[in-house]
């Protein structure tokens, strides 16, 4: 596998708008663990989060877009409410499947919305802290330059969107790991495809530009942060 060039044109099994729906699901309820294993939220949440956080007035308003299922905002709600924190969630999705699992977790503290960051600026929409997973990967250069652009307009303080950095050891280690999970699910296919299309961390911080950081807070990932300019 030649993993030296981001294949963005790529397509994942779940985007589609005709995927099968209990793939789909089944997809969505195992983000938790997958993420929980991979996404090093818990990090970012102990070395930058937190930190953002306990600065603010509270409650605190952060958002994540592009929220799939919740688990996101459901792991980062626990970490909160545990160092008691008051923080008003709100997770946004535009995809109406996406939103359903969402709700149906019903997380204590957080509001979801069926709708993408144009809409939630249209509204008026402001809060302290805005985050994303597993966005950035999926956006061609124009979408990426919109979304990023967009994420700092609905924050007054702080953007941290966190992605898969695209590599062979990544890529090796996730086709073997993920097996015991992903069968009924999209989990290998779209997993591996995520990391085809992901950024090295040089071509995330050129694809971005001032004022965006990049960093690794944990193995195989990355971290863009850029301040708010609501």
């Amino acid at each position: 596998m030649d993993l030296s060039v981001r294949d963005e044109n790529l397509r994942e099994l779940m985007d589609d708008a005709d995927c099968d729906p209990q793939r789909l699901q089944a997809t969505l309820r195992r983000f938790g663990i997958v993420n929980r294993m991979i996404s090093g939220w818990d990090t970012v949440y102990r070395t930058r989060l937190r930190q953002i956080l306990r600065s603010l007035p509270q409650p605190a308003r952060v958002l994540d877009l592009g929220s799939g299922g919740g688990d996101v905002i459901d792991r980062l709600a626990h970490l909160s409410a545990r160092d008691k924190l008051h923080v008003e969630w709100t997770g946004a999705d535009p995809d109406p499947r996406a939103y359903e699992a969402a709700v149906a977790r019903q997380i204590p503290g957080a509001t979801f919305h069926c709708a993408d960051a144009d809409a939630l600026l249209a509204g008026g929409e402001v809060f302290d802290v805005v985050i994303s997973n597993h966005v950035l990967h999926h956006l061609s250069s124009s979408e990426l330059m919109h979304f990023t652009a967009a994420s700092r307009h609905l924050a007054s303080t702080a953007v941290l969107h966190s992605d898969i950095a695209r590599g062979r050891l990544a890529y090796g280690l996730f086709a073997i790991g993920i097996t015991p999970l992903a069968p009924g699910t999209f989990l290998r296919t779209d997993g591996l495809r995520s990391i085809r299309r992901s950024y090295r961390p040089q071509e995330l911080t050129h694809a971005l530009g001032a004022p965006w950081s990049v960093s690794s807070p944990v193995p195989f990932r990355l971290l863009a942060e850029a301040p708010g300019r609501a």
